[in-house]
């Protein structure tokens, strides 16, 4: 198994994550119409499409090309949540060496990028938003460097972590963004960014092997 998220690697990894999030996308859509405004699924699926035409090459294409044009096409988008994602992936973007990025490169993209995010929105975990998959992904990822776990396990875990978070949120009342104008209507409700953060960082443990392809959706209707 790899130990570095190379080129053809992240291209994957975001082409399986597209797909996913094409699968999600009504659920998702319809998430949002019960705490927010409903627009969440068009706005991330006008996302990904900028980023599909903005791809390089897989043959030619590198980590930071990949979450360069993942980070422009996200930032290019309405609403809130785009741009938040644009600014986490940038900074992920600009995390990997020359040849790719390795587990304590990754751990240190995506905790930059939750840093941002936090900065820009304010919110923590707990305000059912995706920073409640996002942190725990995080955490998992900096744990996992800081213990030398290959990156199979570094995925899993911030896999695992990041499901862990976005379930949660059905147990919350949010006290950011649209969701918190809604308050106790909205509890039951998963929170449609917190999911796609999970779909995320499942379709990287895919694209390197632990998790299963039939994996990455089979939690969400039940979840829904």
């Amino acid at each position: 198994m790899t130990e570095l998220i190379a080129g053809t690697h992240a291209f994957d990894w975001i082409t399986r994550f597209t797909h996913a999030f094409g699968a999600a996308q009504q659920a998702l859509t319809d998430l949002d119409r019960l705490a927010g405004d409903g627009d969440f699924g068009t706005n991330i699926a006008s996302a990904l499409r900028r980023t599909s035409d903005a791809l390089p090459d897989r043959d030619i294409a590198t980590f930071g090309t990949v979450f360069g044009a993942m980070s422009r096409g996200f930032l290019a988008t309405g609403g809130t949540s785009g741009p938040l994602f644009g600014m986490c992936f940038r900074d992920i973007s600009r995390s990997a060496s020359a040849d790719g990025a390795n587990v304590v490169e990754l751990a240190a993209g995506v905790a930059s990028g939750l840093a941002t995010i936090q900065k820009l929105g304010g919110a923590k975990v707990g305000d059912n938003t995706m920073i409640d998959a996002l942190a725990p992904a995080s955490d998992a990822l900096t744990a996992a460097a800081d213990d030398g776990a290959t990156l199979g396990q570094a995925f899993a875990a911030a896999a695992a972590a990041a499901r862990v978070g976005a379930e949660s949120t059905g147990d919350l009342v949010a006290s950011r963004g649209r969701a918190s104008y809604v308050g106790e209507l909205a509890r039951g409700v998963l929170d449609p960014g917190a999911v796609t953060i999970a779909l995320f960082f499942e379709s990287g443990a895919a694209t390197i092997g632990v998790v299963n392809e039939s994996e990455l959706l089979a939690w969400l209707p039940a979840a829904v």
